[in-house]
């Protein structure tokens, strides 16, 4: 129920009962109108076919000259990794410059939102590295201060941003569960329905019904998404739902108009952090959360707290087929897990030190070992990392391709997920520049994606030494520069998952 005047905005309620889906207008079959319309395309036919010579075409207007200044900003924008571009554009949401969705798409919207950073801080270029520094510590301060939190809601199934700070009470309800301000005054609801139960298109006839007291301001309605926004003359309202093979999940917002110059971008932030369905393929990864930072309201789900991704099943790293029969992959795995597995084979531990451990397993893929990097001109990288290992299926697993660049000699920033310990690192000619070295235990997810983070790198001299001292041979690479996916084609099908044994 959308918020009204007399009292304080509620999230406007969907649970009562599943809506039957909404009938079409029967006017729409009407033979009547069948037989106009079909005479109307007869007439139309007829005078074309009419017609002896092309009728004068009116001058096109003039083409509209290409704005300097916004091209320039695309151009800045647009050659930066896309994990720094959303990162980018999330920060500007924090910062109330940005209102729109976070894809590292540059559009009208973003150069506005840098156009008003660089007004507001009376900074240059805000595309250069000290203004984007500047950029991203703002945002990183405003979702402290709320101390917004991306989780899983085991009751909707749904994965999305909740600012703790502002919505301390937490209860459950049909489908999903509700979190509060202290004074009720702001509302956020996450929301379920199991596959049958209802559709999407009977959720928009609802959410845009016509009522006395609410303007519907927004609608938007897609194949497997829908998205609904109306105000009172006290409060607003933001609906969203998304569609899948295991229902609809979706979440809704309530709160007083007075405060939407605080909650817009709050409510901003949540849409993109939402993931109605995640840890499925073409979606954000797993979230699984982490204990609760405060005991919650009676009644409540027990889940709460920091965020933690969780990639599929016992992945704990990455590694590299580099000879038949042996993988290299970093220490770190070792030390995640002491009896680690590729598929469904134990996989013994040769030797492990400078931050390398060698591994022997059956059944591995064909080995791929591209040209060690010793130094490269650019500093733009390429990291494979295992995605998903199938057990019994010889270490074959799905790889996620990450782009990222160097800083200084020994740490690549990359949008990497867990897992990712041990992947190799390229550069744009398919050498390989070294491995990453370790993955931090418990990542931390802002707006629903990973923001490129710092790793460490185990570099390609040391992998090439060895490598030497294991009796298995190097060759500098020689290859010119590529695509990602060039580059990413250098180690092939031998990229696999260490798994962890239960």
């Amino acid at each position: 129920m959308p918020a009204r005047a007399t009292g304080r905005p509620r999230v406007p309620p969907l649970r009562d009962r599943a809506p039957a889906p909404a009938r079409g207008p029967a006017s729409a079959c009407d033979p009547a109108r069948g037989v106009i319309l079909a005479l109307a395309l007869t007439l139309a036919a007829a005078a074309s076919a009419a017609a002896q010579a092309p009728k004068p075409q009116p001058p096109r207007p003039p083409a509209a000259a290409p704005d300097p200044a916004f091209e320039a900003m695309r151009a800045g924008f647009e050659a930066l990794p896309e994990a720094e571009r959303k990162a980018l554009q999330d920060a500007l949401v924090w910062t109330g410059d940005y209102n729109s969705v976070v894809n590292g798409a540059f559009g009208r919207r973003t150069f506005e939102a840098l156009s008003a950073a660089r007004a507001r801080t009376d900074a240059g270029d805000p595309l250069d590295p000290r203004s984007r520094a500047a950029i991203l510590a703002a945002g990183e301060a405003a979702r402290k201060a709320v101390r917004f939190t991306v989780q899983a809601d085991p009751a909707s199934g749904a994965a999305l941003g909740v600012p703790e700070r502002m919505l301390p009470k937490r209860s459950a309800v049909p489908g999903g569960t509700r979190w509060q301000s202290a004074d009720g005054r702001l509302t956020l609801e996450s929301r379920s329905f199991p596959a049958g139960g209802t559709d999407l298109d009977a959720l928009f006839t609802r959410a845009t019904a016509p009522l006395a007291d609410r303007k519907v301001t927004y609608k938007l309605k897609r194949p497997d998404f829908i998205v609904v926004t109306g105000e009172t003359a006290s409060g607003r309202s933001y609906v969203r739902y998304a569609a899948g093979p295991e229902g609809i999940r979706g979440f809704a917002i309530g709160y007083e108009a007075a405060q939407a110059g605080e909650i817009d971008r709050l409510v901003i932030a949540i849409a993109n952090s939402f993931v109605p369905f995640p840890g499925t393929r073409g979606e954000a990864p797993r979230i699984a959360t982490a204990p609760a930072a405060a005991p919650p309201a009676s009644g409540a789900p027990q889940s709460s707290g920091g965020p933690q991704v969780a990639s599929a099943p016992n992945v704990v790293g990455t590694g590299l087929v580099v000879a038949p029969g042996r993988v290299l992959t970093a220490s770190a795995v070792l030390e995640a897990c002491p009896a680690p597995r590729i598929g469904s084979a134990p996989a013994r531990v040769l030797r492990s030190e400078r931050g390398l451990a060698l591994l022997e397993a059956a059944g591995l893929p064909a080995p791929r070992l591209p040209g060690i990097v010793g130094a490269s001109a650019s500093e733009d990288r390429v990291v494979v990392a295992a995605q998903e290992a199938r057990e019994g299926a010889g270490g074959d697993a799905g790889v996620s391709v990450a782009p990222g660049a160097m800083v200084g000699a020994a740490r690549v920033t990359a949008p990497l997920q867990p897992g990712s310990a041990g992947a190799p690192v390229l550069d744009r000619a398919g050498g390989l520049a070294g491995l990453v070295a370790s993955y931090p235990a418990a990542p931390r997810l802002i707006a629903g994606v990973m923001p490129p983070a710092s790793f460490p790198v185990i570099p390609g001299t040391v992998v090439a030494a060895v490598l030497g001292e294991a009796g298995i041979a190097t060759r500098p690479s020689t290859a010119g520069a590529g695509s990602v996916g060039a580059a990413a084609s250098a180690v092939g099908g031998a990229v696999i998952g260490i798994v962890c044994a239960r």
